[in-house]
């Protein structure tokens, strides 16, 4: 990793103003791998070298070397992240040390030490990745199995620095010199100490990534789901003052971190894929000092005469003057024999890299006549694979965009069959053949299926619903369900407000909202207007 560049010495001034003199010996640690509460440290005197600690099976690493005017810190500090790394100083002398409250303090208050910081921090965590320090996250499992594709698609989801090394359990050499038998994969080596039968729940605990806020806490502003719409409410938030909390069951991103290209979202004239746009946001979402925690799944929300209960599926309770329900929908699946068995084996709900490097110029299916499932078509066309795109309506162009369309036409790699559907599914522990009403049995490594959702809203039992478990909003909500606390309040919901005042909701979990990443982000970013206006209230 290169070492830093020094600061100029007015941003020097600036920013020690924010810290806290401290000497130094030779050989102190300032912070070691896996501390959750440290500083960021400023280097005057003192030099101080970046460590990856010594794991059980390596020595340890020095990665970089901080001199005077430099800071040692890593990305984590501002989602209150475990240390990644250890700082030691290499030579005696004086440093300041900058807690999270300060950090936070200096990146409100001072553009340019912000914009200096984050991108500083981005690049070091980018760095890390093609070094020793990665070897810090370890995931080891058998490339057919659903959990450990589960902790790879957690770690990426939630841009950690990590490695996984793909190992069959039948292989008696695997585990010849290990302490551990097949039936304790996938295993998870964090700072060289093992998690075996890991989940990303026990990997986030570990890591600092599940919610552990002071049980008398009160937070402005609590979001629920992570997609564009959550990502969009939780960055306005924070950027306006509200301490926010942003909550997913999987990692940051929803359905869209799931699209291979989204190409008519403004700004992006050629196109964005859903990880970077992603991605951007959640970095964004770091620099205003949201607090995401994932996978963090709620499972109950109710009002209080103090304000608002978020009950997690662990039992922790988070506390909110306000939130915005923003917790999306599920894939919806076909109902076939063996559907199960091939989910995470051939089934899939997305088309990214992530997937593709299972159906590389294999032949694949993909089921869906909406823009996903066009993207997606176009997305692996363009990576080798024969495509059959199989749509259950007549019209291609009924719910696709006009230029997805010509597209698709176009691609001499894409089968377009409408009017089809699948029935039969076939294979010998992962996903070989698939059957189509209108083709036959055709060959297909891969199933992508993007054949809409439902709704998340089976847990919010106090907030009204339309037939099809979409929350009411606003002016939608019918007026039998406006007495009680509204008489109270002597007011009517406002934009985007559920039947619960102070509850809102936005994205595609709304109803009568436009399933677009665009629209996404303008519920969400306009929900928090409203949130100001109920807390003004």
């Amino acid at each position: 990793m290169p070492g830093p560049q020094p600061l100029t010495d007015e941003q020097w001034q600036r920013i020690v103003l924010f810290g806290t003199p401290e000497e130094v010996a030779a050989g102190d640690y300032l912070f070691r791998s896996g501390e959750r509460d440290y500083d960021l440290i400023l280097v005057d005197t003192a030099e101080v070298e970046l460590v990856r600690d010594s794991l059980w099976w390596l020595d340890e690493s020095v990665l970089a070397v901080n001199g005077a005017r430099t800071f040692a810190g890593e990305l984590g500090l501002l989602n209150g992240q475990g240390a990644f790394l250890s700082a030691r100083a290499s030579r005696a002398g004086r440093v300041y040390r900058v807690p999270r409250a300060g950090l936070r303090k200096v990146m409100s208050e001072d553009d340019e030490l912000c914009d200096l910081l984050l991108r500083t921090l981005w690049q070091r965590r980018e760095a890390l990745r093609k070094g020793p320090a990665a070897l810090t996250l370890k995931f080891v499992g058998s490339p057919a199995s659903k959990d450990f594709e589960s902790l790879r698609r957690f770690a990426e989801r939630l841009d950690l620095v990590h490695t996984a090394f793909e190992i069959e359990p039948g292989d008696p050499y695997a585990f010849e010199h290990h302490d551990v038998a097949p039936e304790d994969l996938p295993i998870a080596f964090i700072q060289g100490e093992p998690i075996l039968r890991a989940t990303p729940g026990l990997v986030a605990d570990r890591l600092g990534l599940s919610y552990s806020g002071d049980s008398d806490e009160v937070v402005d502003l609590v979001v629920i789901g992570g997609g564009p719409a959550g990502l969009a409410a939780a960055i306005y938030g924070a950027s306006e003052g509200l301490s926010t909390v942003l909550l997913d069951a999987v990692a940051p991103g929803g359905q869209a971190a799931a699209t291979s290209r989204i190409e008519n979202f403004l700004g992006f004239p050629f196109g964005v894929s859903g990880g970077e746009l992603i991605g951007q946001a959640s970095l964004q979402a770091l620099k205003f000092g949201v607090r995401v925690y994932a996978p963090c799944e709620a499972a109950r929300l109710r009002s209080s005469e103090d304000g608002l209960e978020v009950t997690l599926t662990d039992g922790r309770v988070i506390h909110a003057r306000t939130a915005i329900v923003t917790s999306g929908a599920a894939y919806r699946r076909l109902p076939l024999a063996r559907w199960d068995e091939f989910e995470g084996a051939g089934i899939y709900y997305a088309a990214t890299q992530f997937e593709l490097r299972h159906v590389v110029d294999s032949p694949v299916v993909v089921v869906g006549g909406a823009n996903s499932a066009g993207q997606a078509a176009l997305y692996l066309s363009s990576h080798g694979s024969p495509v059959r795109l199989v749509v259950r309506g007549d019209d291609l162009g009924r719910r696709m965009s006009a230029y997805l369309v010509d597209r698709l036409q176009e691609d001499p790699a894409i089968e377009v069959l409408t009017g089809a559907n699948i029935t039969a599914l076939e294979g010998d522990g992962s996903l070989e053949r698939v059957r189509i009403d209108a083709a036959g049995e055709v060959d297909a490594r891969g199933l992508f299926c993007f054949i809409g959702a439902d709704p998340a809203t089976g847990w919010l039992d106090e907030l009204d619903r339309d037939a099809g478990g979409f929350l009411r909003t606003g002016t939608d909500i019918p007026e039998e369900r406006l007495d009680g606390p509204w008489m109270r309040l002597g007011r009517e919901p406002l934009p985007f407000e559920t039947s619960v005042p102070r509850v809102f909701a936005a994205g595609d979990v709304r109803r009568g909202s436009m399933k677009r990443v665009a629209a996404a982000v303008g519920e969400g970013s306009s929900a928090v207007a409203s949130v100001h206006r109920a807390l003004a209230g």
